[in-house]
């Protein structure tokens, strides 16, 4: 810890290891070179997968990378010392990611995690300790927790893994840190019951923060509920199984009062918008109609609709105009996607010519049906734009994937000026509101998206009013600072329809200031944060509003900066 840093602990539920590894690299990456000054300490759980450190060859690891992957295990060498280590669901994993007064301080700063980890289990009703000459914690059963690590710039990343009930079998097909004569165990084992992740974490966190020598600590834990991961399906797979995408299944709206649902407040004199129906915007609505092209302006109700098409923008929604996940706050209707066209980003070019952009906005559904995600779609309408209009920037709002690099690679590779990825809202929400979506994949794709261009800008944005607290805002603001992120909108949650989620308040113009100017504080290039706010509006300013990012040369995705 350094004296200026404070501790943010993030609960991300289940992640794919990729992934974390990624996130881990851009907040040590923002904090070794000054882009943030917070410690974190990143809590997860992994689907199943091996990884092989510095001190390992490959050989502790008894069965091939070939029979593994055929029943969907990963196997990764990484960049942490000691040998190879097992992850997988039932283990509760720890990232800190912590500035350290001494670079050469590795040993006190693993003495220190397996205090934490002794502690830990001593409030679990686990009784273990150090063994001398061996890294880890034990018990009278054998390993129950294993460590390891990488200090750079004097930046820690990595960390420990605490055997809560993992599948045991996994530790037969290696040697556990090379070590071949002592086994490895869980609580489960020792306590004869089940001890909760959320119960580990709960225990866990003091025990850090006194430790580590962190008087306080911001903490945002996400649901607890497993499946975030790529070995879990997706909301369209359940909606297609129960037919739910039929009228006749989702049964009666709710009654509204007065335009309200039961316990909603009055909509302020502040969210109150002018409609002007005037030549611009009629002239645009007849051209999208012309063109076949549908607008996220008008599919997500977007309250500023009036103002932006009588300026002449609109942000174009390819892929159809059917998603197939159900998030909680959105108003694209939710359905059996038909099949895409092929020619559609030949049109959208030709509306964006038409419509003499500087900046053009294009966003798309989730096609999670399609084997790219649309990927590939999104790529050609880039370059069918910039021959169309060489002139026009262009931003991308895009979908997350589902994790998948190559696909936001296939993005990155048409060189949009822009990569928008809204994270929506804060941690402890995203389960409710963004039921197939994962908050640590969403960072994890930002930062990818920033080292495949640093030249380039990132963005993403919040939707407030949904129960959030000002705390956890201003949390998933350092968030996004922590992994690049240039560009952050923030905009007032107003319900579509009474099926959709129930306003809990309506965010003053004072907060949106106080978000703002905390935004700027920590170093956030631009927000734009009020009632009206929405990802993409007056995006062309924004850009302009940004300095020259950071020089540097592009690199592939999932490798590291």
């Amino acid at each position: 810890m350094t004296p200026e840093s404070q501790l943010r602990v993030r609960w991300l539920g289940r992640l794919p290891y990729s992934e974390a590894w990624d996130l881990q690299k851009a907040i040590w990456d923002g904090r070794a070179h000054g882009r943030a000054a917070d410690d974190y300490l990143l809590l997860l759980e992994h689907p199943p997968v091996y990884t092989i450190g510095r001190n390992g060859d490959g050989t502790n690891l008894l069965v091939s990378r070939e029979d593994l992957a055929e029943r969907g295990v990963e196997v990764h060498d990484v960049d942490r010392g000691g040998d190879i280590t097992y992850h997988g669901p039932g283990q509760l994993v720890g990232y800190p990611i912590i500035g350290l007064p001494d670079p050469k301080q590795i040993v006190p700063h693993v003495r220190r995690m397996e205090q934490v980890l002794i502690d830990t289990r001593s409030d679990l009703g686990v009784e273990a300790w150090r063994e001398d000459g061996l890294t880890g914690v034990w018990t009278e059963k054998g390993k129950i927790a294993a460590i390891g690590v990488r200090v750079a710039r004097k930046v820690s990343t990595h960390g420990f893994a605490l055997n809560l009930d993992p599948d045991m079998a996994a530790f037969d097909q290696m040697h556990p840190c090379g070590i071949r004569d002592r086994r490895v165990t869980s609580v489960r084992e020792v306590l004869g019951r089940e001890v909760s992740l959320e119960e580990a974490v709960e225990a866990l966190i003091p025990h850090f923060r006194r430790v580590f020598g962190h008087e306080t600590a911001e903490v945002q834990l996400g649901a607890f509920t497993r499946g975030q991961g790529k070995d879990r399906s997706y909301e369209v797979d359940r909606l297609l199984a129960t037919g739910t995408f039929s009228p006749e299944a989702r049964g009666a709206d709710p009654i509204l009062i007065g335009g309200r649902l039961p316990g909603e407040p009055a909509r302020p004199d502040w969210m109150r918008v002018t409609a002007t129906m005037d030549s611009e915007y009629t002239d645009l609505k007849k051209l999208m109609r012309g063109l076949e092209l549908n607008t996220v302006c008008e599919e997500a109700g977007c309250p500023n609709i009036y103002e932006c098409w009588s300026m002449g923008t609109a942000t174009l929604m390819i892929l159809g105009d059917k998603c197939t996940r159900a998030c909680g706050f959105c108003n694209v209707t939710t359905g059996r996607p038909t099949e895409f066209d092929v020619l559609e980003p030949f049109r959208a070019a030709e509306a964006i010519a038409k419509m003499s952009l500087k900046h053009a906005v294009i966003t798309s559904v989730n096609r999670d049906d399609l084997a790219d995600g649309g990927s590939g779609i999104f790529a050609e309408t880039i370059r069918q734009a910039r021959l169309a209009s060489p002139g026009t920037d262009i931003e991308v709002l895009i979908p997350d994937f589902k994790g998948d690099p190559e696909d936001l690679q296939t993005i990155m590779d048409a060189h949009p000026e822009v990569l928008n990825h809204n994270t929506e809202t804060v941690l402890r929400l995203q389960r409710e509101i963004r039921t197939s979506a994962s908050y640590g994949r969403s960072l994890a794709l930002l930062a990818r998206a920033k080292w495949a261009n640093p030249n380039g800008l990132t963005k993403s944005g919040l939707i407030v009013g949904m129960g959030e607290t000002e705390e956890e805002v201003l949390g998933a603001l350092a968030d996004l600072r922590a992994v690049g992120v240039d560009i952050i909108t923030i905009g007032q949650y107003l319900r579509p329809t009474a099926r959709h989620r129930k306003i809990h308040r309506y965010v003053h113009p004072d907060e949106f200031e106080r978000y703002r100017a905390f935004g700027s504080s920590i170093g956030i290039p631009h927000v734009e944060s009020g009632p009206l706010v929405r990802s993409s509006y007056h995006a062309k300013d924004a850009t302009a509003a940004v300095p020259n990012a950071s020089a540097g040369v592009p690199v592939s995705i999932g490798k590291k900066p």
